[in-house]
């Protein structure tokens, strides 16, 4: 049997489609998941993020917690943090988070140090707040960049939520993990695709937001 028909056979069960184990269950969980640690990340990576890129300082900084935060691995990580703090929901954000600020922060950074500094000198020399420059010179320029770099971070998170199966919590990873464990490769097949199907719709997520969020002008710019 080969990986459709096993996906074939995993979508095509109705039992899949019902009760506490169910794919809308399972994938609600992993939506929660990914929207928490998305948040977390965002609240860390975004003000730092925007604020050493406007004032020009901290990019060697960012450099060195990016390339470390990057370095570590996600599972490894868990294992720790649950051996330490034991299981729960905390110990699952973390390393998740973890992996989301660094492609936060740097992009975020880069994407303003890359605003033209042309319009940024006439607001100075107009006699614009340091803040309002910021959020109303350079913010609507980078933002793509910025909505990129919120992107990556979303799919690593949808990719990586898996791990919380490991540590008895539910999402898209418990049909691996189960599967695995089972010997139902239907399962693990079926929750692979679901955690493949799952990234397009961020992508395809933010892609919306995109067009929605950053004005025309900026948009025909980027192209």
């Amino acid at each position: 049997m080969n990986v459709l028909n096993f996906a074939d056979a995993f979508f095509s069960d109705s039992a899949h489609w019902h009760g506490y184990d169910g794919i809308p269950q399972r994938l609600l969980e992993h939506i929660q998941y990914t929207l928490l640690a998305l948040a977390m990340a965002a609240a860390v990576g975004l003000p730092a993020g925007l604020l050493t890129g406007h004032t020009g300082r901290g990019g060697n900084a960012i450099a060195f917690i990016a390339t470390a935060a990057r370095a570590l691995p996600s599972f490894g990580l868990l294992v720790l943090i649950v051996v330490t703090m034991g299981f729960g929901l905390l110990p699952v954000m973390i390393p998740l988070v973890v992996l989301a600020v660094p492609p936060i922060l740097v992009t975020t950074y880069e994407a303003v140090r890359s605003v033209d500094p042309a319009p940024v000198d006439a607001a100075r020399g107009m006699g614009m707040h340091e803040s309002r420059i910021l959020f109303q010179v350079e913010l609507p320029v980078a933002l793509p960049l910025i909505l990129s770099g919120l992107r990556s971070a979303a799919i690593q998170i949808v990719s990586t939520a898996t791990i919380a199966a490991y540590v008895s919590l539910g999402g898209l990873g418990r049909y691996i993990v189960d599967g695995l464990y089972q010997r139902d490769y239907e399962k693990v097949v079926g929750g692979a695709t679901l955690v493949a199907l799952l990234a397009l719709v961020t992508i395809a997520v933010f892609w919306a937001a995109g067009r929605l969020a950053v004005s025309p002008g900026v948009r025909r710019r980027r192209t």
